[in-house]
């Protein structure tokens, strides 16, 4: 009996041969394909290393002022050289499966795709060992398809033509370990001060941990971060059968000995600088390490090489050689933003923690002209009186107090004006004034003006007793020296790269966050500490200095136990000071209170010698009067001292003085004395 196929089966049948022969031919094609890519690989031959290029960092002027070091760092060893136990480490944390793969890990790339999509972020990379290496043999890591598509080509050029110790042996001597050290040799040497060849389990753990972010976990950095990659490389290396769970947990708790006699090339020119132009050009411009220190690239920075110097020879011959006492100083150009000159510390080498960009420190008085011109803002004017004398302040229903104290203990014990409180530093003045204006208005100022750091609205807060950075203060001081507007720090101007393709340029901008009317009358406030018509109770902070003084400047210092601050400006130029001991010591050496001033002012007067002697020039909103800066009323004839002061238009004093008609008043500005006159009169 002949058996008829159903129509049903027969539709089935068909779909069935129509899959098998589509399969069919993209096995065919993709078999061919494959051929062919093979056939190109070894028709195209090994590819060979590419030489990297040094990148070079030029000044303002044009001079050169650093280069990437790694011909000094960079060796090549074989295979047979390098200790086993980093060659374990490398594979079992960057490509298990490297023996086994043919350049690509496919599961792993497909496992990394459905971790990124789960994540909607790149959670989890797939790059075996080989395409680690084609990659290292670019200049070019822009992260384009184009790009992508090379490296898989070089990837299988690679597995073509060496076999899977020279590809293993061509990685470990290319890859980078941080700090200008390629390749293993280099980072063995760098880091532990011995050969590749006998690296211990514990320090090969911790180097084959750096290549995955080598800025990030070296643990000349963060060595809390650089040994919690060591444990995942260690645990990476027991999950494989390389060592036992036991061995993995001694290695971990194996003290790591440092070797700080590093053979890569110290740089000599503002180095902390050269610190700060690294980091904006891996997290500003997005440039990979490798690019950087061998991209060939051309960076061309802000750095003023004659004001650097200033700094760091005045530095040096102010502070006392035998003194632990750091420093931190930055200048920059208010118009612009570019940062001229910049030093994190006294002696690089002994230490690298750049504290003008990464240390925050309790700013005292220099938080005040913030404080200031929030106050104007809200009505205050330069002839505003409250009374300087001790006060407690309670808050909370009674539960809570603050007393602020004036330095040693002086006060008016009589009312002052906001122009004599801000140049004599009146810290009971400044409390009452926070406190008035609340104290939410100070921290959106701060804000508005570039600080970074945590702020509460605090009565203290008024006298800088919460910790900021030197470049934000800087920046910010920048701000009121430009009528309001604020430029962000700039440190790089251009990049070019290898081909001479300008891959980035500076584009000035700036933004108005200050009202400048208000900005310009705070701006002549700070003037008032180098001058001494305005000393009472106290003289003007600025009078030790001011005999060194021969343009004019707008500025504050700040003193907290711990902390001296000097930050301070001509029109054209802006430069901060701080001075204080890193573990937070008390400085009361009477010399130490005066370092951050001296060095200020030294520099700023070395710098600008032989320039222009600019006036702040007044903006369209304000005007100046002249009043008795006593009581900061319009003065009359009768006043003996009289002192120019700008005030926005419709808030200057209408009242003339007549404290000195008829001569009612006993002591005149000039005859008030000091304290220590009145105790020792043949003082």
């Amino acid at each position: 009996m002949e058996i008829i196929p159903s129509s049903r089966f027969r539709g089935t049948w068909k779909y069935i041969r129509a899959f098998a022969f589509i399969s069919l031919i993209l096995a065919i094609f993709f078999t061919v394909a494959l051929a062919g890519l093979i056939a190109f690989a070894k028709l195209k031959g090994a590819p060979p290393l590419a030489v990297p290029q040094t990148t070079i960092f030029y000044a303002d002027d044009g001079s050169k002022i650093g280069e990437s070091d790694n011909g000094q760092t960079r060796y090549w060893v074989d295979l047979d050289d390098i200790s086993p136990y980093i060659i374990q480490a490398t594979i079992a944390v960057e490509d298990r499966k490297f023996y086994e793969h043919h350049g690509f890990d496919i599961k792993r790339i497909i496992g990394a795709v459905v971790a990124n999509i789960k994540a909607m972020a790149k959670v989890q990379g797939a790059s075996t060992i080989t395409q680690q290496y084609a990659r290292n043999l670019f200049l070019n890591h822009d992260k384009t398809w184009t790009r992508k598509l090379q490296e898989a080509l070089y990837t299988i050029r690679l597995e073509a033509n060496y076999s899977k110790k020279q590809i293993l042996e061509g990685y470990l001597n290319t890859i980078y370990y941080g700090h200008g050290a390629y390749g293993i040799e280099a980072a063995a040497h760098y880091y532990f001060g011995k050969p590749a060849k006998q690296l211990t389990l514990s320090e090969a753990a911790m180097l084959a941990g750096i290549p995955k972010g080598p800025y990030y976990y070296s643990p000349f950095i963060n060595e809390k971060r650089a040994k919690a990659r060591q444990k995942t490389v260690l645990s990476s290396m027991a999950e494989a059968g390389y060592i036992s769970e036991k061995e993995a947990e001694q290695a971990y708790q194996t003290p790591l000995v440092y070797s700080r006699h590093h053979e890569a090339g110290k740089k000599k020119i503002a180095p902390y600088f050269q610190d700060v132009v690294k980091y904006a050009l891996r997290n500003q411009l997005g440039l990979d390490e490798r690019v950087i220190e061998t991209g060939g690239l051309r960076v061309y920075t802000s750095l003023d090489p004659e004001m650097q110097e200033i700094a760091e020879r005045k530095i040096h011959d102010i502070i006392d050689p035998h003194s632990d006492i750091q420093v931190a100083f930055v200048a920059m150009d208010p118009r612009s933003g570019e940062v001229k000159a910049l030093i994190g510390g006294r002696d690089y080498d002994k230490s690298p923690f750049n504290r003008a960009v990464q240390a925050e420190r309790q700013p005292g008085s220099t938080f005040k002209p913030f404080l200031y011109y929030a106050a104007i803002q809200q009505g205050f004017t330069p002839s505003t009186q409250m009374r300087s004398e001790l006060t407690t302040f309670t808050f909370d229903n009674g539960k809570e107090t603050y007393t602020p104290h004036n330095y040693n203990n002086y006060y008016a014990n009589d009312e002052i004006t906001l122009a004599q409180a801000i140049a004599l530093s009146d810290n009971v003045f400044a409390v009452k004034t926070h406190l008035f204006i609340g104290e939410d208005k100070l921290v959106e100022t701060a804000k508005k003006l570039g600080i970074t750091s945590k702020l509460k609205a605090v009565p203290s807060l008024a006298l800088g007793t919460l910790p900021v950075k030197v470049i934000d203060m800087v920046g910010a001081y920048s701000a009121l020296a430009n009528n309001g507007k604020k430029t962000e720090p700039v440190f790089i101007k251009k990049v070019v790269n290898h081909k001479g393709e300008t891959i980035y340029e500076y584009k000035p901008s700036s933004k108005q966050v200050l009202d400048p009317d208000a900005a310009y009358v705070t701006v002549q406030l700070m003037t008032g500490m180098f001058d001494p018509k305005l000393n009472d109770y106290t003289t003007v902070t600025g009078q030790s200095i001011r005999k060194q003084i021969t343009r004019p400047y707008a500025g504050k210092s700040g003193t907290t136990k711990t902390d001296s601050w000097m930050i301070g400006f001509a029109p054209q130029l802006v430069a901060g000071v701080w001075t204080g001991y890193d573990r937070g010591e008390t400085m009361d050496k009477v010399a130490e209170k005066q370092y951050a001033k001296q060095i200020w002012v030294q520099f700023m007067e070395e710098s600008l010698q032989g320039k222009p002697k600019k006036q702040f020039k007044p903006t369209k909103g304000v005007v100046g009067v002249y009043v008795d800066p006593d009581n900061g009323k319009l003065a009359t004839k009768s006043c003996p001292v009289k002192r120019l002061t700008y005030y926005i238009a419709g808030t200057e004093p209408t009242d003339y003085c007549t404290d000195h008609l008829h001569h009612k008043k006993s002591k005149n500005k000039e005859e008030k004395k000091n304290w220590f006159e009145k105790w020792f009169p043949w003082f």
